[in-house]
């Protein structure tokens, strides 16, 4: 089915960004629905994505106050309901409509469970969370984009709580698949690159306040990288 991006619900209040780039990733209903699958996400992480979900989970505490800035395809938004458990509260945001809908398909038997429309960049919801994570978003935003949105969940965090960032990083030299992630960048994810170039600390306003730490998978490909107040 063909959307009017200028009359469908899907596409208003999207930023033009993702529209431009991401349509057929994020934006686009009929592209959503073929893509949001576990064996898609197996495949896009090279067989490393029940991998990078536990050691995503395995810095979130059950019971906490969890905020993660976006929907994720397959079967992981599901996994952190499950693990966060009844006694605690899961805000889940997504700025694209059809995301939103996805996940509240998804999560519509977690009761601690709470799903919004909103920009990662500027969604406030519970003050002071004791845990939030960013599963694959930063790479897929511009570099203005990453720091408002790294600061915005520093800036939520409780006094003791973490920051959880699981993203691309730069693959070692001798990878064989970093080469395909090189093309990748080049012709479908541009906003990427800088994650090699950088370290996420470096999007901080503030990284100075805080105590990172970062641990790399499968040759560097990836990385869990947390941050914690001093």
């Amino acid at each position: 089915m063909k959307f009017d991006r200028l009359t469908s619900p899907y596409y208003q209040g999207v930023p033009e960004y993702m529209i431009e780039v991401y349509d057929w990733a994020y934006v686009n209903p009929d592209w959503v629905r073929r893509l949001d699958h576990k064996l898609v996400v197996w495949m896009l992480l090279f067989g490393n994505a029940q991998r990078l979900i536990k050691a995503y989970l395995d810095q979130i505490e059950p019971g906490s106050t969890f905020w993660q800035v976006a929907h994720v395809y397959g079967n992981q938004v599901k996994k952190v309901a499950a693990h966060i458990g009844p006694e605690g509260h899961f805000d889940l945001t997504d700025v694209t409509p059809i995301q939103v809908e996805r996940a509240n398909a998804k999560l519509v038997a977690y009761p601690n469970a709470h799903i919004h429309r909103s920009d990662a960049a500027f969604f406030r919801g519970v003050s002071n969370y004791d845990a939030i994570g960013s599963f694959f978003l930063l790479h897929e935003v511009p570099d203005d984009r990453k720091r408002l949105i790294v600061d915005n969940i520093l800036n939520g965090l409780s006094k003791n709580g973490k920051a959880i960032f699981i993203d691309y990083h730069r693959p070692a030299l001798w990878h064989p698949v970093r080469q395909i992630l090189n093309l990748v960048n080049t012709f479908l994810e541009p906003f990427a690159r800088s994650m090699w170039d950088h370290e996420i600390s470096h999007f901080a306003s503030h990284a100075d306040d805080f105590i990172w730490r970062k641990q790399t998978f499968f040759g560097g490909v990836y990385q869990c990288t947390t941050a914690t107040r001093r």
